[in-house]
């Protein structure tokens, strides 16, 4: 692999294989010692530079995987985070046997195995994934799923420390002011089936709880409403979601931390900070955090 500047404050992960040695010839410096595709090495490599980025050790705006390469873009200082990098090694999963079932277990099921029923349930919810995955904060949607699943499977703590206020850290409160006045709040209301303050006083009374971190530096992914409340994301993403607008897709709410593409419904907004490369730490959501939604 090979790690290259892009500009002042980018990085690309060149995973190119290097020429196929001649009959006899030692091992090519660099090689796969696995065996695995350069597909399974940008996968691999994509995973673990979101699964770091989650944890606080990685920042960077974009992490885009390619055929044979992985851009990082926000980078701020392009070279520490290179030299960390090269010292990180990502998981290979095992490629497919033609002809059957990939190995990896399915969402919702990394050690549980299949429960009848919930999958029945399941079966049932309306469709939350379009599978055409039009923006970056749809597409991570399913991949916080499927990662945060992951962690509980592995006894993964959700997080360290004890934040308080506008503090962040695991198991910490923080509270977010917020101005209910999103333009998709009648369409929640009518998905919930209620009028639209008795959305505002659901969100006002729920605890969520920082579940994971993905999509943008500072986006949590709140978890804490009922099951039952999930709703569908937008048929056609906006193509600017402005930042600090409070939205909920699937089972989550969420806080853009800045300007993006986006296709969550949009129930209000905040003024409060969240993402800032000065800080220590920059985010001010974390997993574990405890979250409310107060009135601006």
């Amino acid at each position: 692999m090979r790690i290259r500047p892009v500009g002042a404050h980018a990085l690309l992960l060149d995973l190119t294989p290097p020429p196929t040695p001649s009959p006899g010839d030692a091992t090519a410096p660099g090689g796969n010692a696995d065996g695995g595709t350069v597909a399974g090495l940008v996968e691999a490599w994509r995973a673990e530079l979101w699964r770091r980025r989650a944890q606080g050790d990685l920042v960077a705006t974009e992490i885009v995987p390619a055929a044979t390469t992985v851009l990082l873009d926000g980078v701020p200082d392009p070279g520490s985070t290179a030299t960390r990098i090269a010292r990180w090694t990502p998981t290979l999963r095992p490629e497919p046997t033609p002809g059957a079932a990939y190995p990896t277990p399915p969402r919702r099921s990394w050690s549980c195995g299949c429960d009848k029923e919930s999958h029945n349930k399941t079966k049932s919810r309306p469709q939350l994934h379009d599978r055409r995955r039009e923006s970056a904060a749809d597409l991570a949607v399913e991949l916080a799923e499927d990662l945060a699943a992951a962690r509980s499977s592995a006894g993964g703590g959700a997080g360290d420390g004890d934040a308080v206020g506008a503090s962040s850290g695991g198991g910490g409160l923080v509270e977010v002011p917020v101005s209910f006045d999103g333009e998709d709040l009648p369409r929640v209301a009518e998905l919930w089936r209620v009028d639209v303050p008795a959305v505002v006083h659901q969100l006002r009374e729920t605890e969520f709880r920082v579940a994971f971190c993905g999509f943008a530096p500072g986006f949590g992914y709140l978890t804490g409403l009922p099951a039952e409340l999930a709703v569908p994301r937008l048929a056609t993403p906006r193509p600017r979601v402005p930042a600090g607008a409070v939205g909920l897709a699937g089972p989550y709410a969420g806080i853009y931390p800045s300007a993006s593409p986006g296709g969550w419904l949009l129930v209000g907004r905040t003024g409060l900070t969240l993402f800032d490369v000065t800080a220590d730490p920059p985010a001010l959501l974390t997993p574990g955090t405890r979250v409310r939604l107060v009135p601006a």
